[in-house]
């Protein structure tokens, strides 16, 4: 079996000393010293002024909320998402709307956001798609004309730059996903990132059950630590960052060099230098088409995944909320029905991704 991905790890020998580390001290979690420790780097790895380690990314969204006192009301989002980002939403009683696509980057079309604002409408929750930066420019001028606040679900954005600044630094937080499909994990782990110092320390209490330093209850909060053994295999594996991304960017120049140019398929706009390669998703010209090669792909032992289907404005309201008109997004919709992404991560060989390649376009002839 090629499955769509595996888990990118530095050399289990590597890992071992920082367990040792965790047995010695006996600490496991509560705000450890390899948490601190990996939040340091990480900091220092992606240029910003602070990185706040979470169990999670579903957590970052939900301390996000919760930190800028979004509870209740609208938020606009996209329908082209892993369903974390609504469910977080919804979780927090506020309400999804959601917002048609850019047909070339597949990322929330900012020309369509401001009809979707209305006098509830708190705050606006883009996604990085596949990494692939939004259009943060035009989404800060909106936000600031409306009062809103900008969250960036930045799961998959993982060590993206754009001119020479980190996507991270966008917005009032960034919430990643260090989950054990993305480019860095820690098995199990997020974080929000932001430079307001203020809404930083207020995180971290969040985290933490509310308590400050002196372990006093002065805000409200939720267990939503990183344990010690999932930093220790952050600062592990965070080593390795700059040459896995690397290595995808080469396999990704494969599979272009086989499937480029073909009418039937086509494939996500982005700039090469802000893009971390994480995924090999390609759009077909029909779902039938898309169909009919996931089929093949499968008979051949080769195992590829829908993201992001359904496009989730066709999932939401759920049967048991009160009736209400679904959305039309065409674009989303269209995207959505049509994305197959291709396995990509360090293991795969060179002559597996021709392999896949030629059983791709053996169904598009």
């Amino acid at each position: 079996m090629i499955n769509v991905t595996q888990p990118s790890l530095a050399p289990l020998s590597e890992f071992i000393p920082y367990l040792e580390k965790i047995w010695a001290s006996g600490i496991m979690t509560h705000n450890g010293p390899l948490l601190h420790e990996l939040e340091r780097e990480l900091a220092t790895t992606f240029r910003v002024p602070d990185v706040i380690c979470v169990a999670n990314g579903t957590a970052a969204l939900q301390l996000a909320l919760r930190a800028l006192d979004i509870t209740g009301g609208e938020i606009i989002t996209t329908p082209f998402t892993f369903i974390a980002t609504a469910n977080i939403i919804r979780w927090e009683r506020c309400t999804p709307v959601f917002v048609d696509i850019d047909p070339e980057t597949w990322n929330i079309d900012p020309a369509r956001i401001e009809a979707a604002i209305t006098p509830q409408t708190r705050a606006i929750l883009p996604v990085h798609v596949f990494s692939a930066p939004c259009d943060v420019v035009s989404i800060k001028a909106i936000a600031e004309k409306h009062r809103l606040k900008v969250i960036y679900d930045a799961a998959h954005a993982t060590a993206v730059d754009v001119d020479n600044q980190s996507l991270m630094t966008h917005g009032d937080v960034s919430c990643l996903s260090f989950h054990a499909t993305k480019l860095f994990n820690t098995c199990e782990g997020g974080a929000c990132v932001t430079g307001d110092p203020e809404l930083a320390a207020r995180i971290r209490r969040m985290r933490f059950f509310g308590f400050n330093d002196n372990k006093e209850i002065v805000d409200d909060g939720m267990n939503a630590k990183m344990t010690e053994i999932a930093a220790a295999l952050g600062l592990a594996n965070l080593k390795y960052l700059t040459p896995v991304r690397a290595n995808r960017r080469e396999k990704y120049s494969l599979y272009m060099k086989s499937l480029q140019g073909n009418r039937h398929i086509r494939f996500q706009k982005f700039h090469p230098d802000a893009y971390n390669y994480s995924y090999m998703p390609v759009v077909f010209d029909s779902e039938e088409t898309l169909l009919r090669v996931e089929s093949h792909l499968k008979v051949n032992g080769v195992i590829p995944r829908r993201y992001f289907w359904p496009s989730l404005n066709t999932v939401l309201p759920l049967p048991q909320d009160p009736p209400q008109p679904r959305q039309s997004l065409p674009v989303a919709e269209q995207i959505a029905s049509r994305v197959l992404c291709l396995p990509l991560h360090d293991q795969l060989r060179d002559e597996e991704i021709q392999h896949i390649s030629n059983l791709v376009l053996a169904k598009l002839s």
